[in-house]
């Protein structure tokens, strides 16, 4: 009997031991994990903070500084070079007041024209309002099209000797899949109220009259955007018949057709010109916030392939 009362001891020890063993490892396992999860927060409120502060904090030890905007990529409504995100970058510079002077930064081949046009009125309005503040374009590889709308209401445009400069004209482009149905025995049933509103429909066939309405349509925006070229280019510009043809060129020659007025970069710009050495960004950049949703927009996309498609409209390229 007092073997076995010795075993069933030792037995009740054991699994004693063996739970206290393991509620030390479960206490070990959710103390890492609530360590990793107090680290990951702090790491997401500095991110936060510094996408608050941004890269304006350059300028907090005072001092004059050349406030610099990027305008890169596709001009768009959906980019990051949309005319709010570039106006409201404009208005913060222009309302600093240690800003001697403010670059565009651009790299852009166009996009919208509306968004590249409400940008061309903002900056003209600012410089009404502050001329004591001068505000420069400086062209990296590409400055077309919509890029060039905008650029055309700066003081200054400074390109590198191989920057492509110009194609000031404009596009509506699309598809014809008449032939294609033909061939695969595809009828196709459009049904409208209202005689022009299948206006363009891709598996229609032409139309002359929708074509030469879309031809007046695209002549009047050129309209626009040479009046805009002219009135902020002035004097300056040398025209020829092929200026405005939508052809494009490099910086030398952009400069001598008095599309662009100098060589320079960023540097030399704000060291030469502006005279106020440190460059401070005032561009709106995406936060943690708008990446996440962007992530989990594309991930919405991918579930559903045809949510939110649509075709691109009148281009400034």
């Amino acid at each position: 009997m007092s073997e076995l009362g010795d075993n069933w001891e030792r037995n009740v020890l054991e699994k004693l031991a063996m739970s206290a063993i393991q509620e030390q490892r479960r206490t070990r396992r959710w103390g890492i994990f609530f360590k990793l999860l107090t680290f990951a927060y702090l790491f997401f409120l500095f991110a936060l903070v510094m996408d608050i502060v941004g890269d304006n904090g350059d300028g907090l030890a005072g001092g004059k500084h050349t406030a610099l905007i990027e305008v890169r990529g596709v001009i768009a409504a959906d980019s990051m070079a949309n005319a709010d995100n570039l106006i409201g970058s404009l208005q913060d510079a222009y309302q600093d007041k240690r800003t001697a002077g403010i670059i565009l930064r651009v790299n852009s081949p166009g996009g919208s024209p509306v968004q590249a046009g409400l940008v061309n009125d903002e900056i003209k309005r600012l410089r009404a309002l502050h001329p004591e503040i001068p505000l420069h374009v400086v062209v990296e590889d590409m400055c077309a099209s919509g890029g060039y709308f905008i650029a055309a209401a700066a003081d200054n445009i400074y390109v590198n000797k191989a920057s492509i400069v110009g194609s000031i004209g404009v596009l509506m482009d699309g598809f014809g899949f008449t032939g294609t149905m033909q061939k695969l025995g595809v009828e196709r049933r459009l049904m409208t109220a209202g005689e022009n509103k299948g206006f363009m429909d891709p598996f229609s066939p032409r139309d002359p009259k929708h074509e030469a309405f879309t031809k007046g349509l695209l002549n009047d925006i050129h309209q626009q955007f040479i009046a805009v070229v002219r009135d902020g280019r002035g004097k300056r510009l040398k025209e020829t018949p092929e200026m405005f043809s939508g052809l494009f060129w490099t910086g030398d020659k952009a400069i001598q057709m008095g599309l662009a007025d100098g060589i320079g970069s960023v540097d030399s710009v704000a060291r030469d010109i502006i005279k106020a050495e440190t460059v401070v960004d005032f561009t709106a950049h995406e936060n943690i916030a708008d990446r996440l949703a962007k992530k989990l927009g594309a991930g919405v996309a991918s579930m559903f392939p045809g949510l939110g498609t649509q075709s691109e409209g009148v281009v400034l390229r």
